[in-house]
């Protein structure tokens, strides 16, 4: 630009004093600085603002035109600058979060965090554990929210929250009545389980150290749902957080399991962000109600909300991105909102992260009738 704000400053001070010493004095500076860049300003483009009588200056037409966005111009400067002094806005935020996280927390956090003057929008981006840790590293997210751990040493890796994984079955199933599960019912048992490079499928493997080569996982699915309604189907066992399951505990379509008190599957969330990343105040604004999360009730009320299916995650004021992980009701009573125009895979979608079926050499003889059972109610 060929001015300066200080050029403007000069401008609009000598249009209210009608006089350059008075104005100079106004903006503490000399009487020749003042006058340079007033004539420096006149000069650059070649016009004249003021009509000058004696030492009087009296805007002329063209000085009557351009003061308003002279002084709309340097308004606008003042605010950035006020605002670049507090930095307490908080802004658009890219958030990154695993699925359990993402479908059963996040909701709430973003209703809160949208809910302020400037109502800033929130992308959410919902993958697994590996997938978000990567964005973060290559900064295009700014936050990450995340189940497994991790070691990275260009991110800082922040303990968040508690949780634990609780192994589980269809009420109809032989141990939905045991008391305890030892290991040889849990190598006997067919699972179906989340993805290899999930922050679940991580802690599971940690739990299961001795028994791994030998399990029979039977499926390994990207989404909670599809895991849920697979084992609601009688096709196995699974393990998930308790999170997304205690629901479907409390209506009894689903049995929690007890495993050997040597089988570990607490674990904990975590924040991640970038070393390098300027932590804003969005970035802590956005921190802060996801601890205030496990003590507020109106965030539990949000997500009992989105749990039933009468809040759908996308808020119209955000950009957020969700995988269409929500399973259809069973009771005709419950309204799930109309499925999106885009091309995403419907909801409930039970697929492995090859877009298919994966069975293990192991399989169970009678999976494959339960299966066809389990597409025909939709989860397919």
């Amino acid at each position: 630009m060929k001015y300066t704000f200080r050029q403007l400053e000069v401008f609009l001070a000598a249009s209210h004093y009608q006089n350059i010493t008075r104005a100079s004095e106004s903006l503490a500076m000399s009487q020749s600085a003042a006058s340079s860049a007033l004539k420096e300003l006149e000069s650059q483009f070649d016009i004249q603002l003021f009509d000058r009588v004696g030492k009087r200056l009296q805007l002329n037409e063209l000085g009557r035109l351009f003061r308003p966005k002279v002084e709309a111009l340097l308004a606008m400067g003042g605010e950035l600058e006020q605002s670049l002094s507090r930095h307490t806005e908080a802004g658009a935020l890219k958030v990154g979060a695993t699925l359990t996280i993402g479908n059963y927390l996040a909701v709430g956090v973003m209703a809160q965090y949208m809910n302020t003057p400037n109502s800033p929008k929130v992308s959410l981006e919902v993958a697994n554990t590996s997938s978000i840790a990567r964005r973060v590293s290559d900064f295009e997210l700014d936050i990450g929210l995340i189940e497994g751990e991790l070691h990275a040493s260009e991110l800082e890796v922040i303990p968040w929250r508690n949780d634990e994984l609780v192994i589980f079955c269809a009420p109809e199933h032989p141990l939905a009545n045991r008391t305890g599960l030892t290991d040889e019912d849990l190598l006997a048992a067919t699972w179906i389980m989340r993805e290899p490079g999930s922050g679940t499928r991580q802690t599971f493997d940690r739990a299961m150290h001795g028994l791994l080569p030998d399990l029979n996982i039977l499926l390994e699915l990207e989404h909670t749902e599809a895991i849920k309604r697979a084992v609601e189907a009688n096709l196995g066992i699974g393990c998930l957080s308790r999170v997304c399951l205690q629901d479907a505990f409390k209506r009894g379509s689903l049995v929690p399991l007890r495993a050997a008190a040597h089988r570990r599957f607490d674990r904990q969330f975590y924040f991640i962000l970038h070393k390098q990343k300027y932590r804003s105040a969005g970035i802590d604004r956005w921190m802060g109600l996801c601890r205030e999360l496990r003590v507020n009730k109106r965030f539990r009320q949000i997500q009992a909300r989105y749990e039933s299916g009468t809040l759908y995650p996308v808020a119209q004021s955000t950009a957020a991105r969700w995988p269409e992980t929500q399973s259809h009701a069973r009771s005709p009573a419950r309204r799930w909102p109309a499925r999106p125009a885009s091309g995403n895979p419907g909801n409930g979608a039970l697929r492995t992260s090859a877009g298919c079926y994966k069975r293990s050499s192991g399989s169970h003889p009678d999976a494959a009738p339960a299966l066809q059972s389990v597409r025909r109610s939709g989860l397919q």
